[in-house]
């Protein structure tokens, strides 16, 4: 094996045994990344340079069902093999992928470049948006609209956040009345930071049928492009600009009422768990992007000498790459155990079990990437701070930062969430050992 910069790849494609990874992994692995070197990682700097990838791109993704590795796992085997898909890649069948198989695919697609926006571009709708309507649409819902979905002839979006109402998603105020005849959903609202949303059929969407709070929530399938009372425009953001960021008018909006998904009410609970996929996924693409900025440190401090000597040769230098170096390694191996933990568990097991930790390790995967990026940014200097030359791409990462804190759920957000989960489970716990009153102690 040829010499790796240190903390360029994880350990186990760097020579160092796993028990994670098995035989189908390693080869999924493989032709992964050699797909996407092919077809997408080379390209990434020139997209996000010019905000846009092209059309093409997503075509080429669907064509050879590289989307569908977005999904949470299991894969959803009936509805593949009902459309003709039997593998991924001719590597692995679709009823053997578990998360390590997910996992790697975020590894490898969703930051490999170094850049969130050309992922964020392709593959959100599918990550987000398709997963409600595999749990919990009906049957007539599902063979409308899935077929397309899942060959990638349609794109679809996740539509939760609003202008006042970010990780608060109770607050929602977009609303869905039903029209005189009961036939429609009457929606008006807002919706706001939507990736995707511009170039998307349909959106998956929050809406409030009922009264205020949780209670009050549904989720629907909206139409958009070409839908009369649907305005979409684009959102400049400070990074990942080609991810399509949009912001969504809904005026009088008809929708079918045979969209809804699930049912009504339910919303939040359907939210809820949709989150746990999209914060994992996120914690895995944004601890790749920390690798990336950190090697691209490790790399630049190797060759540019100042005061007579390399910048390795400086003690503070390393100091600052193994301080960065132990937070990456130590949420790398964090994130593994919990895809490990997704394998073994149950959907409703991993929800309970799982779900306040996700929202951590979302949290803890900014604040790694954070220090990561700082770190290679001052290391680089002058470069650092100049979005081309040499220190274009830690440039780019360093304004990618904010968009692995934010969205998915806000930072503090998460970490409040997590404590919460974790005592809400404890307490349940407790109450389950609990003797019941007026039961002897014989």
């Amino acid at each position: 094996m040829p010499p790796r910069v240190p903390f360029s790849e994880p350990p186990y494609l760097a020579g160092l045994p796993s028990a994670y990874y098995s035989r189908s992994h390693l080869q999924w692995q493989k032709a992964c990344r050699s797909w996407l070197d092919e077809h997408f990682t080379q390209h990434c700097m020139d997209w996000e340079r010019n905000e846009e990838v092209p059309e093409h791109v997503f075509q080429e993704f669907a064509r050879a069902h590289m989307l569908l590795p977005s999904l949470p796992a299991p894969l959803p085997v009936a509805w593949l093999n009902k459309l003709g898909i039997h593998d991924i890649l001719g590597t692995v069948k679709v009823e053997d992928w578990d998360y390590v198989h997910t996992a790697i695919f975020c590894d490898e697609q969703m930051a490999r470049s170094g850049l969130v926006g050309p992922s964020a571009s392709i593959t959100t709708g599918m990550a987000f948006g398709v997963p409600p309507l595999l749990k919990f649409a009906s049957v007539q819902l599902q063979e409308s609209f899935l077929p397309d979905l899942l060959r990638g002839r349609k794109r679809i979006c996740i539509a939760i956040t609003e202008p006042e109402a970010g990780s608060d998603v109770a607050g929602i105020h977009t609303t869905a009345e039903k029209s005189a005849d009961g036939k429609y959903y009457i929606v008006n609202g807002t919706k706001k930071w939507i990736t995707n949303g511009l170039w998307s059929s349909y959106a998956t969407m929050a809406v409030r049928t009922g009264g205020s709070g949780p209670a009050g929530l549904s989720l629907l399938l909206v139409p958009l492009l070409g839908t009369r009372g649907v305005n979409m425009r684009k959102i400049i953001t400070a990074g990942g600009r080609t991810g399509g960021t949009t912001f969504i008018e809904l005026d009088e909006v008809r929708v079918p009422v045979g969209n809804l998904i699930g049912e009504e009410g339910q919303g939040m609970k359907y939210i809820m768990t949709n989150f746990n996929h999209e914060r994992l996924t996120i914690s895995i693409g944004t601890t790749r992007q920390a690798r990336v900025a950190l090697a691209a440190a490790f790399q630049y401090v190797m060759q540019r000498e100042a005061f007579g000597k390399t910048l390795i040769e400086q003690p503070v230098v390393r100091h600052r790459l193994a301080k960065a170096g132990a937070l990456l390694e130590s949420q790398w191996a964090w994130v593994e155990a919990f895809v490990y933990q997704m394998t073994k568990l149950s959907k409703a097991e991993a929800d309970v079990e799982l779900g306040g930790l996700t929202a951590l390790a979302k949290a803890q995967a900014g604040m790694v990437l954070d220090e990561c990026a700082r770190c290679a940014v001052l290391l680089f200097g002058g470069n650092g701070l100049t979005t081309t030359g040499k220190g274009e791409l830690v440039e780019r990462i360093y304004r990618d930062i904010l968009s692995a804190r934010i969205p998915g759920g806000s930072e503090d957000v998460m970490l409040d969430l997590a404590v919460r989960q974790l005592v809400k489970n404890y307490q349940y716990q407790t109450r389950l050992l609990e003797r019941p009153k007026g039961t002897s102690k014989l």
